[in-house]
């Protein structure tokens, strides 16, 4: 099943769907980066900067390396700690729909740790 052409193309879709889907949340973080705005949350005490940097890292550098499938299982693990934060820590108190988004991405994000890119991939060439 695993060198199915089936079993790939589900892969790349997986891998190539969830991070365009992210990307949509990680552009505007880097565009603000960009225009020198550096106002975000604060979930883990690090700082306002240094967590805007991380949530740029895990929803719009890493997203790009897993899209062409390039380190693809150590590029989600960024995403999947990041969207962990979202849902355990920032959203931590908010009510379960609100939250929901981060743990999809979550489940999505560990899904391709653990299977990684498949043969459609720069990793796989």
């Amino acid at each position: 099943m695993k060198n199915s052409l089936q079993y790939n193309i589900g892969l790349a879709f997986l891998r190539i769907g969830a991070s365009a889907l992210i990307l949509t949340h990680g552009i505007p973080k880097f565009q603000k980066l960009l225009s020198g705005n550096f106002e975000f949350g604060d979930p883990l005490g690090l700082g306002s900067s240094p967590s805007l940097f991380l949530a740029i890292i895990g929803e719009f550098i890493c997203p790009i390396l897993v899209i062409i499938g390039f380190k693809t299982r150590w590029a989600a693990v960024p995403t999947a700690i990041t969207m962990a934060v979202a849902a355990f820590i920032a959203h931590a108190s908010d009510p379960f729909n609100v939250k929901e988004k981060a743990l999809l991405f979550l489940t999505l994000f560990v899904t391709i740790i653990l299977l990684g890119p498949g043969k459609f991939s720069v990793d796989k060439k």
